[in-house]
């Protein structure tokens, strides 16, 4: 059995069934977990079965597609309702997302359709940014009906609220938040079992009720990348939970701190259903395959409106690789048009009664209407507006966008659109990558966005390598780095005569201009690369406190000679951080008798934040000064004092 099999279970139940245990079976509940999930199961209708034995069965009724009471999980041994087997099998479950927040009256008429609703995680994880999600980067949808679940309690209509400060149950829900999450970087992934777990899914939904849906949101994710932690699911990353720990425990202690807009973003806002956006004019800019941990697979097509607002249009459903191959040439679910997903990448749609998502999604729904019109080239307006922007403007509004931080609804997309011409291929130690300058004079890296052999990116990106001198006109989605970098997505067609989806269309020699281009080493841009190296000092601290927990961190010997290296990197801020941090994990007092006190989970939190936050503020820095033309990056002082800056204003 796989959490995948199981149906969701709405927090509150999985934090009850577990309060509820004595402490001798909260003590059995992650070896009750583990062997639970080793069984095998049965769907019969809105009823998944567990055989917990040769005799005992456990059923988890999901009206809806949600476990949504605690009485809607049965065990039919002889402890049961008082036994273990039904908190277990709450753990086991995925956790279910809070509900939709409802649609606007003037929206009324355009109930969610099941093609509007958003993509399934894949276990353990969200999906990724290319397969539209975040801890910082941006999410298709889905051909199955995915209807939002139903909740057993709904927050009361949301008071009037005083505009620059939280109400006293926020302030206490925010601080069961921080609790939570600094009890989990206390006992790290190893420590943080079902028990802890519960504790959050507790405050997330407390959170919730009292109208904290980002705070609410961070706690659910920080255990859905826990339970992927600990099942070792391959699309766990530490630093995903990283971020996701950071951005809780973040939210949590500003819920007390901010006020008026930047308390408005904090309190966030719960998830909203595709809005009515009238009629549109859509002119198909690319169309990119989406492939996801989770299995899933599928297309994505880029349009933008007259105004160079850009949109997508997705189909994206289990089915991996071999699914994104076939969708691109199936046609577009989106009113009575005929046109594929590759075809409407260079085509237009007039569409009539649209509706949009907050994330620039188009739904399918039964009221929308589109015919196909003409398209633009790239070179015509409206499209051409796209690539006017300057490079460092551009990366400027794509890293807010994939920022690990980023405020809700920030808006902007992580793509950008460069003028570039070809340098060659740059050997680096995960493979090579094709060097580019664009007009601004910048040099540029240019990866695969997929390596799977299936599609056509690595081989067009190693073929334009072999094409020095070819000016290009391309589409990118930016990698943060210390130095300019982009996933290479689309481009102009070598002969100027069209435009290419290099995840699906193949170039051949025939396409080049030039070929018999040599392999160049990867140049070095002065100032951010130092900088970089020694920032790896402190955030290898922060990552490792996530698995192992305060106690391993503070074990660590003197890290006088790590501080010294960050001073000199230009880094003093860092140097001090990671002396904090090291001494708050190592602090244990004594009482009068010798024995050792609790330790200080709230500071040692407080530190760890702190330097989380700070590692993320110097990246985004160096990331946004390598676009700036010019012979170097800003210099060590000044990155730092941005970065200094920005980390203080998050915690």
């Amino acid at each position: 059995m796989t959490a995948a099999q199981l149906p969701p279970v709405a927090p509150e139940v999985t934090a009850t069934l577990v309060e509820d245990l004595s402490p001798r079976l909260r003590k059995r509940l992650d070896a009750a977990v583990t062997k639970l999930s080793a069984r095998p199961t049965r769907r019969d209708g809105d009823t998944v079965t567990i055989a917990v034995d040769d005799d005992t069965e456990l059923r988890l009724h999901a009206p809806g597609g949600v476990v949504a009471t605690v009485d809607a999980i049965t065990c039919g041994c002889l402890l049961a309702p008082a036994c273990v087997h039904r908190a277990a099998a709450a753990c086991a479950a995925p956790a279910a997302d809070p509900p939709l927040e409802p649609a606007s009256d003037s929206a009324s008429d355009a109930a969610p359709d099941p093609a509007e609703q958003p993509d399934p995680p894949a276990p353990g994880s969200t999906l990724p940014s290319d397969a539209d999600p975040p801890p910082g980067d941006t999410t298709p949808t889905t051909t199955g009906p995915d209807p939002a679940p139903p909740q057993p309690s709904t927050p009361a209509p949301t008071p009037t609220l005083a505009p620059d400060e939280a109400t006293p149950a926020q302030r206490e829900a925010a601080t069961a938040l921080w609790s939570a999450g600094a009890a989990v970087l206390e006992a790290g992934v190893d420590g943080a079992g079902a028990v802890a777990q519960a504790a959050l899914l507790r405050a997330a939904h407390t959170a919730r009720l009292r109208h904290l849906p980002r705070g609410a949101s961070a706690a659910l994710s920080v255990v859905t990348l826990l339970r992927a932690a600990r099942s070792g699911h391959p699309s766990y990353h530490t630093a995903d939970l990283v971020t996701a720990l950071a951005e809780l425990l973040g939210t949590a202690h500003r819920v007390g701190t901010a006020s008026g807009a930047e308390l408005a973003a904090v309190r966030g806002r719960a998830r909203r259903p595709y809005s009515p956006d009238g009629s549109l004019r859509l002119y198909g800019l690319f169309t990119e395959p989406v492939v996801a941990d989770s299995g899933h697979g599928g297309a994505r097509t880029w349009v933008a409106t007259p105004d160079g607002r850009l949109c997508t249009v997705g189909d994206v459903a289990p089915g991996g690789v071999g699914r994104a191959l076939g969708v691109a040439d199936r046609t577009v679910r989106l009113g009575d048009t005929a046109l594929t997903h590759r075809e409407l990448g260079r085509a237009g749609l007039a569409v009539s009664g649209a509706t949009v998502s907050p994330d620039g999604r188009l739904g399918a729904g039964k009221g929308v209407k589109a015919v196909t019109a003409r398209g633009a080239a790239w070179t015509e307006p409206p499209l051409a507006a796209l690539w006017e922007p300057p490079p460092a403007e551009q990366a400027a509004r794509a890293l807010r966008s994939v920022s690990r931080y980023a405020e809700p609804d920030g808006g902007g997309s992580d793509l950008l659109f460069l003028d570039v011409e070809l340098v060659g291929a740059v050997r680096e130690s995960v493979g090579i990558c094709l060097l580019a300058r664009h007009d601004g004079g910048v040099l540029v890296r240019l990866t695969v966005a997929d390596d799977d052999p299936a599609l056509a990116h690595r081989d067009n990106l190693m073929l334009l390598a072999t094409a020095p001198g070819t000016r290009l006109r391309i589409i990118g989605r930016l990698v943060p780095a210390p130095h300019p970098r982009l996933t290479l997505l689309a481009c102009s067609h070598p002969t100027g005569e069209s435009t290419v989806d290099l995840g699906f269309d193949r170039l051949s020699r025939a396409d080049l201009p030039d070929p018999g281009a040599p392999v160049h080493a990867a140049p070095h841009r002065p100032g951010g690369h130092g900088m970089e190296s020694a920032l790896h000092l402190l955030e290898r601290r922060v990552e490792q406190t996530v698995p192992a927990g305060r106690a391993a961190l503070g074990m660590l010997g003197d890290v006088t000679g790590e501080a010294g290296r960050l001073r000199r990197a230009g880094l003093p801020t860092a140097a001090g951080l990671l002396t904090a941090l090291r001494a708050s994990a190592a602090q244990r007092e004594r009482d009068l008798f010798g024995r050792l006190l609790p330790a200080d989970t709230d500071g040692f939190a407080a530190h760890w934040l702190a330097a989380a936050r700070y590692t993320a503020a110097v990246a985004e820095s160096l990331c946004a000064a390598a676009w700036e033309p010019g012979p170097g990056v800003r210099t060590d002082t000044s990155s730092e004092a941005t970065a200094s800056r920005l980390a203080g204003s998050r915690r």
